[in-house]
């Protein structure tokens, strides 16, 4: 690395959008590795998160943020609108994701609450991979171009790795010219105690499908390292019993699934021997509870 050069770069990027649009894939595609979970689910992500990568002329600290919500009535989406929009004007760059050939109010209101910011904006059209008519991606590009002045208009497809490259080479130019802020090793800037809960919500949110209760959490009550394994005890809160009775499953078999799943995904990221145990436990009410939420580390600060 040339981090003493005169022409090294760093800086941080926002990732930004409406729920659901693939801002975690593209940051994973981008590492090269899987750091944000990811389902065809909406509040996938609810966390700030860092993703740092460094090479030879350049360190981009990307924040993937949770989806913005319109509804902010309850106590989780306001935590994650505030999460998303607190770090606007604090970056190099914003990235301003949004699907191909999909415009919606609320991708309009997303657009609303970041344009006024000074730090430049690239408009990242994800999944043109997904696209049915290629033909219509340009009317689509020259329709949002109208929209703001964007730096910049990228089609992407996070999912297959296309014209990532080409949107890092528009990213580049816009960091500081900087000594890098982390380690060149270092990925992220969260704890494998976090990650842990992560990968448990993901597997969780890809068993349930549309038998998801979105009022679930988790919560790491034992996080112990002893010599060459982890060994783990999470607890599954939800709002109500019969949401408890669906993640269980049948004879607990659904459950028992998510801690295979959780267990094999944790062993590849901590690179060890993982032992997992799980509950399910009823807590009424958590999610639009304010002091419940920062207890369980949805907080602005990490």
């Amino acid at each position: 690395m040339t981090s003493n050069d005169n022409d090294f770069r760093c800086g941080y990027v926002a990732i930004i959008g409406r729920p659901n649009v693939g801002k975690s894939t593209l940051l994973n595609y981008i590492l090269g590795q899987k750091l944000c979970i990811t389902s065809r689910k909406p509040q996938t992500t609810r966390h700030q998160i860092l993703g740092i990568k460094t090479t030879a002329i350049a360190q981009a600290i990307y924040v993937d943020t949770p989806g913005v919500h319109k509804d902010s009535s309850r106590a989780m989406n306001r935590y994650m609108n505030r999460a998303a929009h607190s770090i606007i004007d604090d970056v190099n760059v914003v990235l301003f994701v949004v699907e191909a050939g999909v415009w919606s109010d609320k991708d309009e209101w997303v657009l609303e609450k970041i344009k006024s910011t000074n730090n430049p904006i690239i408009l990242v059209i994800n999944k043109v991979d997904q696209l049915d008519d290629k033909a219509k991606l340009l009317p689509f590009m020259q329709k949002l171009s109208q929209l703001h002045a964007f730096k910049s208009i990228i089609p992407v497809s996070a999912l297959k790795g296309k014209y990532i490259e080409d949107l890092e080479t528009e990213i580049e130019p816009l960091l500081d010219i900087s000594e890098p802020i982390f380690p060149e090793d270092q990925f992220t800037d969260r704890s494998m105690k976090f990650f842990a809960a992560e990968i448990i919500r993901e597997k969780l949110m890809r068993q349930l499908g549309q038998e998801l209760p979105y009022d679930l959490t988790v919560m790491i009550e034992k996080f112990e390292e002893v010599d060459d394994k982890i060994n783990i005890n999470a607890v599954i809160l939800v709002e109500r019993k019969n949401q408890k009775l669906i993640i269980i499953g049948n004879q607990g078999q659904r459950l028992k699934k998510v801690g295979t799943q959780a267990r094999i995904d944790m062993e590849k990221m901590f690179d060890c021997k993982v032992f997992v145990e799980i509950w399910v436990k009823v807590k009424s009410g958590w999610a639009d509870d304010e002091l419940m939420l920062k207890s369980l580390g949805y907080t602005d600060e990490h």
